[in-house]
């Protein structure tokens, strides 16, 4: 602080010295007269107040200014941290370093933690109560996210995720009513971001939905929809096919399921047999290997 105030200090030597020779003068006012000692030292007085409050309040703006670059490289260090356990499949103590900002305005860390309540709440050892308290406070932190940032692709993609996984809580009625705001969302992740594959994936598993509905499930969209929302393997196998078919071991088993339904075993065979050898990494790759 005592460096700070020294710093902005230096700008300002001249003033008092300028005014202080001012106060001096005999007859230096308009009138001609003298400047009372009385008025004199109050305005001395009045001059190391002015000067000492300029003197503050530079040093606050400054301060807070040193305080808000501390905080986006603190904010940086947290993301990094948490890629970093994203990447080693560190769930559990991903989870425990973001819920610490959940009340923090930067979209970047409130997508990660719904990613990462979404991905606990998916582990094996979690209670089913727990899963379900877990969905919703995902849903809520990419709701956050999309608030403070909309053009956020990774917000919107989240978003979408979380808002189908509460749909599992609340019953199939709620889950196809979500369904267009769903897909919506991820069409807005792709317009944002086309590159990237998962979201691309997101679609197709969206497509596949609609494409397998039981036909109950079709009764109950069109009592929600004056046009209820469909689509075919033939969308789906594009979508899972723009999506580097690789990247994720549930693309490699969609791709599988998708030739089954268009009665190709040959390549159904082909892509469930990678499905099964892909590197487990996450939950979902073992079960999907399983």
């Amino acid at each position: 602080m005592a460096a700070v105030m020294a710093a902005l200090g230096r700008p300002f030597r001249r003033d008092p010295l300028c005014l202080g020779r001012l106060l001096r003068r005999e007859a230096g006012g308009p009138w001609g007269r003298r400047v009372p000692g009385v008025l004199r030292k109050s305005l001395q007085r009045g001059v190391a107040l002015s000067t000492g409050s300029f003197l503050v309040y530079e040093a606050h703006k400054l301060i807070s200014g040193f305080a808000e670059v501390h905080a986006s490289f603190k904010v940086e260090e947290v993301i990094e941290q948490a890629d970093y356990l994203y990447g080693s499949g560190e769930t559990e103590k991903l989870y425990r370093l973001l819920v610490q900002h959940k009340n923090s305005d930067d979209a970047e860390l409130l997508w990660r933690l719904a990613r990462a309540s979404r991905d606990l709440a998916q582990l094996s050892s979690t209670s089913a109560e727990e899963k379900r308290k877990l969905a919703y406070e995902a849903l809520e932190c990419a709701k956050k996210a999309l608030e403070k940032n909309e053009s956020n692709f990774a917000a919107h993609k989240w978003y979408g995720i979380c808002l189908s996984d509460v749909g599992d809580f609340e019953g199939i009625k709620t889950k196809i009513g979500n369904a267009v705001v769903i897909k919506e969302h991820f069409q807005r992740a792709v317009e944002l971001n086309p590159k990237d594959a998962t979201t691309i994936h997101l679609i197709g598993i969206w497509c596949y939905s609609f494409a397998e509905m039981p036909w109950y499930q079709r009764k109950i969209a069109a009592t929600l929809f004056a046009t209820p929302p469909t689509s075919t393997f033939q969308e789906l196998f594009s979508c899972l096919y723009t999506a580097d078919p690789n990247f994720y071991s549930k693309n490699l088993l969609f791709l599988g399921k998708t030739y089954l339904k268009l009665n190709n075993k040959k390549m159904a065979l082909l892509w469930l047999s990678k499905a099964k050898e892909y590197p487990a990494h996450t939950e979902e790759d073992k079960q999907v290997g399983s």
